[in-house]
């Protein structure tokens, strides 16, 4: 028989949304496209569909933070896929965790409300969990402005306040943040990306006309870069990779009812 082929693995660690445009079966769709290999462990419940998020229910800690070490004792895990954690115990079991698996660099998604529907992924009381000991943790933070605005406490509507923005996470610890523009005003949609090793970079695209919501964008984003970071090494260049094949999947998002989702083949 031939030999197999070799793939680095992206842990995702994330919600599972029971119709696939967000959390943990969208990150998978997208580690696939990258070329790395998927794997998943439910750290959120969640009843919702592409229209919404209805109610949720956090994983407890002790049976996630299990099935992710079986995975990262048996897999070649070359990156972590961090997304909506639930409550502020999910927060430092998810710090704990990484803490133990330093040489394998974790892109966090703080994900705190949903696009659309009722309730918080994230519990308001623990974004300061969150701030303080995960965010530290992380090789990058990916963030809307609304939830860089959550985690500098300042206001992130312009592209200024932005750069601003991605500094400050970066200055609380995170090798590199990213502070995505798709809800700033402007022609075009800049994300500023600053690391501790280099100035601003920031990756501009044409806005696009969209005839309704994205669901799970930012889910694929930061999925794409954990994955292309499994494969490549290069924090930067995975980055810009994935801003292009994002891009690219924004403008053919597909309709399965509900909001747009990307689909990332």
């Amino acid at each position: 028989m031939p030999d197999a082929t070799r793939l680095p693995c992206v842990l995702a660690l994330a919600g599972l949304d029971p119709g696939a445009g967000a959390g943990l079966l969208a990150d998978a769709r997208a580690i696939l496209a990258t070329g790395a290999f998927a794997c998943g462990v439910v750290t959120v419940l969640t009843v919702q569909s592409t229209s919404g998020l209805r109610r949720i229910s956090p994983v407890p800690a002790r049976l996630w933070t299990a099935q992710a070490r079986v995975v990262l004792a048996d897999q070649r895990v070359r990156a972590f896929k961090v997304g909506a954690l639930g409550n502020a115990s999910n927060v430092r079991a998810m710090a704990a965790l990484l803490a133990s698996h330093r040489d394998v660099p974790a892109v966090v998604d703080p994900v705190l409300v949903p696009t659309r529907g009722v309730g918080r992924l994230l519990a308001e009381r623990a974004t300061a969990v969150l701030r303080r000991e995960l965010v530290p943790r992380a090789k990058l933070v990916t963030a809307n402005a609304a939830e860089a605005e959550a985690l500098t406490r300042a206001r992130v509507t312009t592209l200024d306040e932005a750069r601003v923005a991605a500094r400050a996470i970066v200055a609380m610890g995170a090798h590199a943040a990213l502070v995505k523009g798709g809800h700033i005003a402007g022609a075009r949609a800049v994300d500023v990306l600053a690391t501790r090793d280099e100035d601003l970079v920031e990756l501009s695209a044409p806005r696009l006309p969209l005839r309704r919501k994205i669901h799970g964008g930012g889910c694929a984003l930061s999925s794409l870069i954990a994955g292309r970071l499994a494969v490549t090494g290069d924090l930067v260049l995975s980055v810009r990779w994935a801003k292009r094949k994002h891009h690219a999947a924004l403008a053919r998002a597909i309709d399965v009812g509900g909001d747009l989702l990307t689909l990332l083949v």
